[in-house]
């Protein structure tokens, strides 16, 4: 395909998602009716649609419209790129410009356009302060692809040196001594050795600073409470020797945790839902509650656009019922660990502390912070003492 032929795919898509469908959805219906298009054409429209989601605000602004057509035209204009050499009105190519949009293109696009709504940007402010602008302004980038090195298998940099043999360069990530940043795009790391011989995973680093956070009990018990899919519950184990057990409402997210365990050479015991206390009480119980995902938008830019002020309330009540039920399977002394992938307060500090006004005996020991930024997303950890009372 060429490259106004992608364009023109993506504003087919961009429109199917305006008129309700998700993303995902809207890129598989387009693939499996568009057999001529390859992997790269499909990667590269992929880029294009999920640009266009995480800058729509801004982008239908420098576009003239909130329409796929709008949404390219703006980004195009955004990034100072030759707009007539895609809009050509040629086979497979967009329509080419209007008198409007021509006129449009004589102006110097405008900037300061939130890509959030406004609703959500106050409870930015409110949560984040003079972070808030900076953090509007990542979650419009890409998100770096990060590798979680398994040193129970290996180390980060005999890693490095692995995937740099097969021309795939990587540097060290700051924020994880196990994390190791992709320095270029590359496609198809699940087929490579390194991976099926559970070298590594691939995991945001701000997700594995936070399990570097964990107080992990040598030889004890852990309980991974909401684990999805359990991409922390094989980081835990590839730190410290202990007894881990994986729990999650959906046994159907939590199944592939079985054959990704034995690849990482690590055991973990699987529990169907509402069993984790029959295992327990647990030294560790950390509590990945299931959050609006706002430190990871770059992701899942769609759901920032979705989202609503009854949405993040109904989800605050949910983490502070999971919260308590949780805390009901630490043992006396042990620790309960609170994160979330989001960066807002109501979802973080406002439900611990809630937490610890209904809980006397349980005490906060420690607060952390990762704001989305060219190393990580955005990730919240709170870890609770309880007392030996």
């Amino acid at each position: 395909m060429t490259p106004a032929a992608r364009y023109q795919a993506a504003i087919e898509i961009l429109d199917r998602i305006f008129e309700g469908g998700s993303a995902e959805k809207a890129l598989t219906n387009w693939a499996r009716a568009s057999r001529f298009a390859g992997s790269k054409d499909r990667a590269a429209i992929r880029d294009i649609v999920f640009d266009g989601l995480r800058r729509r605000n801004s982008a239908a602004h420098n576009g003239g419209a909130l329409s796929g057509r709008g949404i390219v035209l703006g980004l195009l204009r955004m990034d100072a790129a030759p707009v007539a050499e895609i809009f050509t009105g040629d086979r497979h190519a967009p329509a080419a410009l209007s008198d409007t949009e021509t006129a449009l293109l004589a102006n110097p696009p405008a900037e300061n356009i939130l890509d959030l709504p406004d609703w959500l940007y106050a409870a930015f402010e409110r949560s984040l302060g003079n972070e808030a602008a900076p953090v509007e302004r990542a979650l419009r980038a890409r998100a770096p692809t990060t590798l979680r090195a398994n040193l129970a298998k290996t180390t980060r940099e005999k890693l490095q040196a692995d995937l740099t043999a097969h021309t795939i360069p990587t540097k060290a990530n700051p924020v994880s001594p196990s994390a190791l940043t992709l320095g270029a795009e590359a496609r198809n790391l699940t087929a490579l050795p390194e991976f099926l011989d559970g070298h590594f995973e691939l995991q945001d680093a701000g997700s594995q600073a936070l399990v570097d956070r964990l107080p992990l009990p040598q030889g004890g018990r852990v309980l991974d409470y909401c684990a999805g899919g359990g991409g922390k519950t094989l980081a835990m184990a590839a730190r410290q020797s202990a007894h881990y057990f994986a729990h999650d409402i959906s046994a159907a997210r939590l199944a592939p945790l079985k054959e990704r365990a034995e690849r990482a050479g690590v055991r973990v015991m699987l529990l169907a839902p509402g069993a984790a206390a029959g295992q327990g009480p647990y030294d560790l119980v950390l509590c990945d509650a299931p959050c609006t995902g706002s430190g990871a938008w770059r992701r899942s830019p769609e759901a920032k656009w979705k989202l609503s002020e009854q949405d993040l309330q109904r989800t605050c009540a949910l983490q502070a019922d999971i919260l308590q039920e949780a805390s009901a399977l630490v043992k006396k002394g042990g620790v309960l660990a609170y994160a979330t992938c989001s960066v807002l307060r109501e979802e973080n500090e406002a439900i611990v502390s809630a937490f610890l006004s209904r809980n006397g005996e349980w005490a906060l020991v420690q607060q952390e912070h990762w704001q989305p930024d060219t190393t990580s997303d955005g990730f919240f950890l709170a870890l609770i003492a309880h007392g030996a009372q």
